[in-house]
């Protein structure tokens, strides 16, 4: 059961694929929603939707209870909320900043301290569930922050989300994010070599889909994101690989989780070769694509063999 949040005035600063939809959940359950998005395509698309639009961050900030931001990178956060000019010193005190960007863990620690030595609370929450689970309000929230942070934000994020996990400390959300994601990459290009393999050998995607669905190649990549066509009607494979979540930032992520594995000392090689065939994959001009369109760009290269 979702608890009743105390927050009523709620801003958003990013309101793109993900964020609008994710502001727009926060209106339907009764929010007073101000955004602010430097793209204006952005704003009128959140504006439809009930959120009352800010001509600057700052403003949009200045009289909320909490914050939300959805920023593309730890730069962008950093930069958005600290120093003289930044959010953090707009806001009034002891407001609560949620950031559920996907960034590295060396600056979400950095969010955290300057948030705390501004007298805000604070808590690192990225999402997984892509734009069909922030706009069904199914998103999954990774948490990093106090204990009393977490107890702050979480009846605001099971506003807009299923599963809300506290993960630890500061930093610890977007750990497990990065961790996620280089499961879900990994996994995505073995359904890809899987299928095309199964192609070569005369297997229907139907049947390779109902063998490994239900026994022990089954996945999420599988299962609920098919990387072909027919097996899972509302996977991205059944309308020419539109995003979905962008292979572009897949690799975004895989990178985050290659630095995190040289600054950790851990070895990741299965994540390193996913992380080589996404830059490759991207470098052809497949950016924009789902990133389970990667299959199309596995078949190619099989067929050149």
């Amino acid at each position: 059961m979702r608890e009743e949040t105390i927050m009523a005035t709620i801003a958003f600063i990013g309101l793109g694929n993900m964020g609008g939809p994710m502001a727009a959940n926060l209106v339907k359950a009764g929010h007073a929603v101000t955004g602010f998005d430097l793209m204006p395509a952005a704003l009128e698309a959140a504006k439809a939707k009930g959120v009352a639009i800010a001509d600057s961050a700052k403003s949009a900030v200045a009289s909320a209870d909490a914050v939300v931001t959805m920023l593309p990178s730890g730069k962008h956060v950093v930069g958005a909320t600290t120093g003289a000019d930044g959010l953090f010193a707009a806001a009034k005190p002891g407001t609560l900043f949620i950031d559920s960007s996907t960034i590295d863990v060396a600056s979400a620690r950095a969010f955290h301290e300057a948030a705390k030595a501004a007298g805000h609370a604070s808590v690192d929450a990225p999402v997984s569930g892509g734009v069909g689970g922030a706009e069904a309000g199914t998103l999954t929230f990774m948490v990093g922050g106090t204990d009393e942070a977490f107890a702050a934000a979480k009846p605001i994020l099971e506003l807009m989300g299923k599963k809300i996990v506290h993960c630890g400390g500061a930093g610890a959300g977007q750990a497990a994010k990065i961790c996620n994601n280089m499961i879900l990459g990994i996994s995505m290009i073995a359904a890809s070599e899987a299928f095309v393999l199964a192609e070569k050998l005369g297997l229907s995607h139907q049947a390779l889909f109902d063998v490994a669905s239900t026994s022990s190649g089954q996945c999420w990549s599988i299962n609920t994101y098919c990387p072909v066509p027919g097996p899972v009607p509302t996977s991205p494979a059944n309308r020419g690989y539109q995003p979905g979540f962008a292979a572009a930032l897949m690799l975004k992520d895989l990178k985050l989780s290659q630095e995190a594995a040289e600054t950790a000392g851990a070895a990741t090689a299965l994540g390193a070769a996913a992380t080589a065939l996404y830059t490759a994959f991207a470098a052809e001009g497949n950016e924009g694509k789902d990133f389970s369109g990667i299959i199309e760009w596995i078949r190619t290269r099989a067929d050149e063999t």
